[in-house]
């Protein structure tokens, strides 16, 4: 099949090349073991505040609050157990306005006029990608909405011929075999789901969709569906399309999706929407989220100072507590092509940038490589020993992964394609075992990958260089994890037909 080449990350859609991005890029445009179940923990609602002003609190505490007569938004961590009064309290202080509080990890959302907010409440605490942004303005515009077929008109032809990425990871699954239950339900943590077309029409899960760019969740269908992206739509295609004999067929077409918008239609992904996308999933009951993405406003954070601090923090709550919520977060592992291996001064082995991806390098995460079709680590791949956890089709040079986007169907590159069929692979091992918890489908996962050795030469250039280094052995290295994920492997056997006569 025809596909185009992964030079650089691109944006989304054509819109901008620059270092905070999507992890794919192709035709259409683009931009990221324990044994035992557990039963789910009680989650509770989110709460959101209602707006207060921090001005008078200011005041009152000998604040003198300059605004600036523009309002940015900012993510912040509080101590954990702070009451969503006492936060709103901190906020106001500091001449702020919080918006919305996640009581069950102490994260909030607040803005604020006054440039000196973070400042006043601590470097340590508060952050804001808007204003970041603002600081050093780049020049790009949102792009134009992404095409969306009139009905009926996306093409009925059977594309699943040119699905090389099912066949790799056993998921060519015979016509009208839908594996995997729509009780089961993937988040999409994207840029928005095209609920109209044909092969995502029954997979879509409504109720359970929300959108996150302000960090509070909007159920809203306007809040959710594709703006200026196909990139979600992609994403869900490969987890979740209908096995109908037209189009192409998902991972785990019998499931359900829900979209989660957290990438707005420039292609950022602030850590506040972020947060709001985890934590709203956790509050569903999803029991596996896909996040192809990483947080804005850095491209990988290998400086670690106050401003990441933040948002690590942040993240990590939200990763854990849905974690604990009983929900298994699988994430893109970045296409910087750099090793994520931590640094050498916390012990781990030499050769680490000390870089990390969120959310792929937060420990309860699946992280995801990418393979092309050889199969050999995609050149644009990021990796690193004690990061990857496993490995999937992202597609290279001609032949990237086929899927679905809002005009039909598109072929993409990236890791942003690689971590859906994990995903859609751990969906197809949640339907078959209900109740098994996120450490438990990780194990499985884990186990019944297939084991890829680190190659013995990884010159990808051909100028007798190596392009990367593979730390690790067979079962388990740098570049591959535990191995290339096994669809079939998660997926009961079909009963065999009974051969006895009937008389």
């Amino acid at each position: 099949m025809s596909g185009s080449p992964h030079v650089d990350n691109v944006r989304d859609e054509g819109v901008e090349r620059r270092s905070m991005r999507w992890e794919d890029s192709g035709p259409v445009g683009g931009a990221v073991a324990l044994l035992g179940p557990v039963s789910r923990v009680a989650v509770v609602a989110l709460v959101v505040c209602a707006q207060i002003s921090g001005t008078p609190a200011a005041q009152a505490a000998g604040q003198d609050c300059a605004a600036s007569g523009r309002a940015a938004r900012y993510v912040v961590v509080f101590d954990k157990g702070t009451s969503a009064d006492s936060a709103a309290r901190q906020v106001g202080a500091a001449c702020g306005t919080q918006t919305v509080y996640y009581p069950q990890i102490a994260v909030g959302v607040a803005t604020s006029a006054d440039q000196g907010f973070a400042s006043n409440l601590g470097l340590d605490r508060a952050f804001s990608a808007q204003a970041g942004r603002r600081a050093a303005p780049h020049s790009h515009q949102p792009g134009t909405p992404a095409p969306v077929a009139a009905a009926g008109a996306v093409p009925g032809a059977d594309r699943t011929g040119d699905q090389w990425d099912m066949r790799a990871i056993g998921a060519a699954w015979p016509p009208g075999r839908s594996p995997g239950s729509r009780s089961v339900v993937v988040g999409v943590l994207d840029s928005g789901v095209d609920a109209t077309h044909p092969d995502l029409a029954a997979a879509i899960a409504p109720g359970k969709s929300a959108g996150c760019l302000t960090g509070a969740p909007d159920t809203s269908a306007a809040s959710w569906l594709p703006g200026t992206s196909s990139h979600g739509t992609h994403v869900a295609g490969t987890i979740a399309a209908a096995n109908d004999g037209k189009g192409v067929t998902g991972v785990a077409p019998g499931v359900s999706v829900a979209s989660v918008k957290v990438v707005d239609d420039r292609g950022y992904v602030d850590p506040e929407a972020a947060v709001c996308g985890l934590m709203w999933a956790a509050t569903q009951h999803m029991q596996v989220t896909n996040s192809s993405y990483f947080v804005d406003p850095w491209g990988l954070s290998c400086a670690h100072g106050d401003d990441h601090g933040v948002v690590h923090e942040a993240m990590a709550r939200a990763v854990e507590y849905s974690t604990a919520a009983g929900t298994l977060n699988v994430a893109a592992a970045t296409n910087e092509a750099v090793n994520l291996t931590p640094s050498p001064k916390s012990g781990t082995p030499p050769g680490g940038t000390g870089c990390e991806a969120l959310p792929a390098g937060l420990r309860d995460v699946v992280a995801v490589s990418a393979i092309g079709a050889n199969p050999v680590k995609a050149g644009y791949s990021s990796y690193g020993l004690g990061v990857i956890d496993l490995t999937a089709p992202g597609g290279d040079g001609g032949d990237c992964v086929l899927s679905t986007v809002p005009s039909g169907y598109a072929p993409l590159c990236g890791t942003s394609m690689a971590a859906p069929h994990v995903a859609g692979t751990a969906a197809l091992l949640a339907s078959a075992h209900p109740e098994a918890s996120p450490r438990t489908l990780r194990a499985d996962l884990e186990h019944e990958a297939k084991p890829v050795p680190c190659p013995a030469d990884y010159d990808l250039t051909g100028d007798g260089d190596q392009d990367a280094f593979c730390d690790g052995y067979s079962a388990y290295n740098g570049f591959y994890g535990h191995g290339l994920v096994d669809a079939a492997a998660a997926v009961p056997a079909p009963p065999a037909p009974d051969l006895r006569l009937v008389r």
